[in-house]
């Protein structure tokens, strides 16, 4: 009986603990899970970040359409008044309004484009494109676009 004993007290413990392939298998879907965690957080980061980049490069081009938008253009007067030109809106450097601290500064060119759409009625096209660079890869563009009539 103490053979007995003894071979199924040995197969009771061989069944309570874990193989190495068992904890090894483990092991790895762990890594797997927090690394998908990880990365999946840094995706979530960088792409947060990108759209406070973008946000802030819309409130510029938004800036430059409002400044087009208050320009004096009154064709009726006399002499007539058109200050809506695109040589008052020269290529305009500015940083973006994200928090700054120490050297990562992002710059911005705004670039306006005004066009006649109409004579009779008097209408123009202001076209305001905010380019602007993310982290050192590439180039992004915000446009706004709006219809003007002159002023009443």
């Amino acid at each position: 009986m103490t053979a007995s004993r003894s071979i199924c007290s040995s197969c009771a413990r061989r069944k309570r603990a874990f193989t190495l392939a068992e904890v090894l298998i483990a092991m790895s879907i762990s890594v797997l899970i927090m690394g998908s965690i990880v990365y999946g957080y840094l995706g979530t980061a960088t792409r947060a970040e990108w759209n406070a980049y973008s946000l802030a490069a819309q409130s510029l081009a938004l800036q430059r359409i409002e400044q087009a938008r208050s320009c004096k253009w009154d064709p009726e007067a006399s002499p007539p008044i058109d200050q809506l030109v695109a040589s008052n809106f020269p290529p305009e450097v500015n940083i973006l309004d994200i928090p700054v601290s120490g050297t990562n500064i992002v710059y911005a060119t705004n670039f306006t484009t005004i066009t006649v759409v109409s004579a009779d009625p008097p209408t123009k096209c202001v076209m305001v494109q905010c380019v602007w660079n993310f982290k050192g890869r590439r180039n992004y563009t915000n446009t706004v676009v709006t219809y003007r009539a002159p002023d009443s």
